[in-house]
């Protein structure tokens, strides 16, 4: 498949392009059939507990059968970032948090090194989920199906977090979420945007961590990131 017909078939599958827009939009297209979804339109309408109570029952493609637990996410719930990765690894399946394992205490570091933490509801507190809130068995790539079920859960978080920045991990959550197939390479270091719930808000890209971990010449690339996101959620900042 050519990676035009991959991202055709991305976008199709999670009823969006390049940017995401409100349910009460006037819709075209591909996002005609999304709107039209009752399962979208239903956890459109959640609140946050009625939330993690439907991914946690979830059972909309196979993963919902495969995994030990759904992965929903931790941290702030008010956020005024947002860090987005790809999928839960086998640790996070089994204790239900995202980026445990030395990969998440890597992004303790990077976190602690501009003044964040996921811990605490504080302005300095994060929010951490996947694209995905199932385990993919082997640690494989999510398929563009698996993304389509899980994406109005992902909607509604940003949605209900409202953060000013979200912070991307990772060339498949990176590619994902902006509807595109280019490189972590050529994301990096721009400004991108969704839009979600008629807000327009900040995307920074960066590497995942466990790339990092294989990759110790980039940690130097991420940093650069992670203080160029610190500058763009200031530009956001009110005030």
């Amino acid at each position: 498949m050519t990676l035009d017909a991959r991202r055709h078939q991305l976008w199709q599958a999670m009823g969006l392009g390049p940017v995401w827009q409100r349910r009460d939009a006037t819709p075209a297209g591909a996002m005609a059939e999304a709107t039209a979804d009752p399962r979208a339109a239903h956890i459109a309408g959640l609140g946050w507990d009625e939330l993690v109570a439907e991914a946690a029952q979830c059972r909309a493609c196979p993963l919902g059968e495969t995994r030990k637990q759904a992965v929903f996410g931790v941290g702030f719930r008010h956020a005024e970032w947002m860090l987005v990765g790809e999928a839960p690894g086998a640790e996070e399946d089994a204790r239900g948090e995202p980026f445990v394992g030395q990969a998440g205490k890597l992004l303790d570091n990077m976190l602690a090194s501009i003044g964040l933490t996921r811990q605490g509801e504080t302005p300095q507190s994060v929010f951490i989920a996947n694209v995905l809130k199932c385990r993919p068995p082997n640690n494989r790539n999510p398929e563009p199906g698996e993304v389509a079920q899980c994406e109005p859960f992902l909607r509604r978080q940003v949605e209900l977090i409202a953060p000013r920045l979200v912070l991307v991990m990772g060339r498949f959550a990176a590619q994902a979420l902006l509807g595109t197939d280019a490189s972590i390479a050529s994301l990096r270091g721009q400004v991108h945007h969704i839009d979600v719930a008629g807000r327009r808000v900040p995307v920074v890209v960066t590497y995942h961590p466990a790339y990092l971990l294989r990759n110790l010449g980039d940690k130097a690339k991420s940093w650069a990131d992670l203080c160029f996101a610190r500058e763009v959620h200031a530009r956001a900042s009110p005030g």
